[in-house]
């Protein structure tokens, strides 16, 4: 036997609709607010004739290198960063139809950071960066900001890829952070909940030693990619 539905059956009903319509608007809000930040930069680097030269590492070859340095960066946006007593030592090498940066004649630990001349990024939510590179031995990569003060921070994130050229994302918000010498590239205290929204600088760091050529200890960085949102100087 059909039974007509009371009103305030039917505005409970209503009522509950609107809500879940509410719900799934608020949802696709949220996550169309957390939409990843598009590409800001790209650096593939290069190999450039003026900058051959000889190393000061006793590892090296009787080759030439092609040593790194404000040259071997192709984005005209962009200014490269060393840092550590040898960084001096990091060179310019092709492997896999790439030109990347490898440590393996720096005596020191050694970071490697790009700057954009025009921008701070802002590093928080899901800001990425997005790099090609290659870990041996017991070397491994760490994540690097330089903020605008100065103050170098190195991440908790380890990234080792077994001497393999293996594509890794860094995200921000997900590690610990501690200061970093910028002279001695060393590890220091911790750094509680630091202001990601502008950053002056981002890369990598290898805080060992790099062990020469050869199945040594070393780092390549090749292809980097950034994703964040740029923020006046």
């Amino acid at each position: 036997m059909f039974r007509r539905r009371s009103n305030k059956t039917m505005m409970g009903a209503v009522v509950l609709a609107a809500s879940v319509g509410a719900m799934f608007v608020t949802q696709f809000v949220q996550v169309a607010a957390q939409e990843r930040p598009a590409l800001l930069f790209q650096e593939t680097w290069q190999q450039a004739e003026e900058a051959l030269g000889i190393p000061m590492s006793d590892h090296r070859s009787d080759n030439m290198y092609y040593l790194a340095g404000q040259s071997a960066v192709t984005n005209d946006a962009l200014e490269l960063g060393l840092y550590g007593d040898r960084s001096g030592d990091v060179t310019a090498y092709a492997h896999e139809g790439r030109i990347d940066l490898w440590t393996g004649l720096v005596g020191s630990p050694v970071a490697v950071t790009l700057k954009h001349r025009g921008s701070y990024l802002d590093l928080t939510g899901l800001a990425r960066v997005r790099a090609t590179v290659r870990t041996n031995n017991l070397h491994v990569l760490h994540p690097v900001v330089k903020l605008p003060d100065g103050t170098l921070l190195v991440g908790s994130q380890t990234i080792g890829t077994n001497g393999e050229f293996l594509v890794t994302e860094v995200a921000f918000g997900n590690q610990r952070w501690f200061n970093l010498d910028p002279d001695e590239v060393a590890s220091g205290s911790e750094v509680t909940a630091p202001d990601l929204s502008r950053v002056d600088e981002v890369g990598f760091t290898d805080l060992a030693p790099a062990g020469g050529h050869g199945n040594a200890g070393w780092v390549n960085i090749s292809t980097v990619e950034v994703y964040a949102t740029a923020v006046a100087r």
